[in-house]
């Protein structure tokens, strides 16, 4: 499976963002290398469930999320480095100890370091819509990508997808109808789920409903395949 769901558009690190990768990276950071294992008990040292954020952004709402939940682990993949550092700031700002980050693509950590059944959640918050048909193959949300998934949430475990492009929405909720029984939609009659207390709304978020922007969550639970 070869998904590219992102460019990398690095921008400049801030004088904090840079002091927070040198000083701290290596607290909570984690290198892409070989025998890292993504799980609870290796990276965290407990079996506490696991929570997986791919594409966090400047990690303020991952932060708050993990901060709120420190009976979990929180893993959050992201590539572009100054929101990594952001992220970095906010966890040290906030003394949230459950909390480490990986830089790097996350088709490719999910593939070859998080076993099976490792993850007891999914997060995937307003991922890059490709909205031109010819980029549409460049979608994160894919077939493939989503069996991956399956196989990397424990039983029960729960994908959570969010986006505020309807054509998005309609195309994630496609995919995983045709995904199968092997997942339960968490949402209401149209297959779209009310925003869940965890997750908190972004600033961008807060900003495009005061233009009257939509946002749809999608929430699914693997089952055991029949």
């Amino acid at each position: 499976m070869s998904i590219r769901s992102f460019v990398l558009r690095q921008g400049r690190m801030t004088q904090g963002q840079e002091r927070a990768f040198d000083q701290y990276w290596q607290t909570f950071g984690l290198e892409v290398v070989e025998g890292l294992q993504v799980s609870s008990e290796a990276v965290f040292g407990n079996a506490r469930p696991l929570v997986l954020e791919i594409g966090f952004g400047n990690g303020e709402s991952f932060i708050e999320m993990a901060c709120a939940e420190p009976e979990k682990n929180f893993i959050g993949l992201e590539v572009h480095r100054p929101g990594v550092g952001h992220a970095l700031l906010q966890a040290l700002a906030k003394e949230c100890g459950n909390v480490r980050f990986i830089c790097h693509d996350a088709v490719a950590v999910l593939q070859s370091y998080v076993p099976n059944g490792a993850l007891s959640r999914v997060q995937i918050y307003f991922p890059d819509p490709w909205p031109k048909l010819r980029h549409h193959k460049r979608r994160l949300i894919q077939p493939a990508f989503v069996q991956l998934l399956y196989q990397r949430l424990a039983v029960a475990g729960e994908l959570h997808l969010a986006t505020d492009w309807e054509p998005y929405a309609l195309w994630m909720r496609e995919v995983m109808q045709e995904a199968g029984d092997k997942w339960q939609n968490l949402g209401e009659a149209d297959g779209f789920a009310l925003r869940p207390s965890f997750r908190p709304k972004t600033k961008f978020e807060l900003r495009g409903e005061r233009k009257g922007h939509g946002v749809w969550d999608l929430r699914y639970a693997k089952q055991v395949a029949l």
